[in-house]
């Protein structure tokens, strides 16, 4: 082996390190601050997703430099293979995260905004008024809120499971390269 294959090894295996464990444990975090309602930290998880997954194309690259063009092995076409569905699936991982914060701030929002008070005045003829006087009325449905939590809940369900099979994949492709390499 080579200077220059060592180094492209070496590269290769240090991307994989640094950038595959923050980003799965990203990934793997957001649903647990989804559950929270923690915006500001699930905003954090959607960049570190964002920029470790972006990294991993450098474990791309290096992989396609130390093959020297024999990808008619078929450990290598495999693990290429595995790796782009696992980079597609966080693309979908990172697009359910941003989804979910924003509608946990959509939440967050509707909560925070005051109720108006019910406006005294003549009731029409025939009806009692809405609120005795000094009494508040929601001006909007109580469901109104809840309604962002749940879609925040769809969201969670679905970057846990498509989090864990990008987990497995990353297991399966090293399996592959320690196996066949």
């Amino acid at each position: 082996m080579s200077t220059t294959d060592r180094l492209l090894l070496f590269l290769h295996i240090g991307f994989a390190i640094f950038t595959l464990g923050p980003l799965t444990a990203a990934t793997m975090a957001s649903p647990r601050y989804i559950r929270k309602g923690n915006v500001v930290v699930l905003r954090y998880l959607t960049r570190v997703t964002r920029i470790y997954g972006l990294g991993t194309l450098g474990i791309f690259l290096f992989g396609l430099f130390l093959a020297k063009g024999r990808f008619n092995q078929m450990w290598l076409s495999a693990s290429m293979t595995l790796f782009v569905v696992a980079l597609a699936l966080l693309v979908l991982v990172e697009r359910d995260q941003r989804k979910a914060a924003h509608a946990l701030e959509l939440a967050a929002a509707e909560a925070a905004r005051p109720v108006e008070a019910a406006q005294p005045g003549p009731a029409p003829a025939g009806k009692e008024p809405a609120a005795a006087e000094g009494e508040q009325e929601p001006a909007r449905p109580a469901a109104a809120a809840a309604t962002f939590e749940d879609v925040a809940q769809v969201e969670r369900g679905r970057i846990a499971a498509i989090s864990g099979v990008v987990a497995v994949i990353w297991l399966v492709i090293l399996v592959l390269m320690i196996w066949y390499s």
